[in-house]
């Protein structure tokens, strides 16, 4: 039984970067199609799409690498966990290493970067940081 789906996907987004694999498949929740839109806008990823394949529905991410290989998702890391919940303010919301990584926020508006939440004056669920 999976207790923290999100610590899971993290997990196997860090696997496959760490291996060098061009995709990653996950099972599907809105909340995980929120963080994979959000590393898409923000430059993390190429893109994602849903599988509909049998017993449940799949999110396929397109890792993004650099011309020589490079990675570009150096570290990610889950800050809200079920046992400790972390939330934040929209004041409080601070810069991950000097604006070079994002945060990921669940806000009563969705899934958004704390740059967008920042912008838009939302508080909310901090649920990693990823540079």
């Amino acid at each position: 039984m999976m207790t923290d789906p999100i610590a899971d996907m993290l997990t196997r987004i860090r696997n496959a970067v760490r291996v060098e694999r061009p995709v990653v498949e996950m099972p599907l929740s809105k909340v995980k199609r929120g963080l994979a839109e959000v590393l898409k806008r923000e430059g993390y990823i190429w893109d994602w799409e849903e599988l509909d394949e049998l017993p449940a529905k799949q999110l396929r991410l397109h890792l993004k690498y650099g011309p020589n290989g490079e990675v570009v998702i150096r570290h990610i890391k889950r800050v809200s966990k079920p046992g400790r919940r972390i939330y934040s303010g929209a004041t409080a919301l601070r810069p991950v290493l000097n604006g070079l990584g994002i945060s990921i926020i669940s806000t009563s508006h969705g899934v958004v970067s704390d740059r967008e939440a920042r912008q838009r004056n939302l508080g909310g669920e901090v649920l990693c940081e990823l540079w």
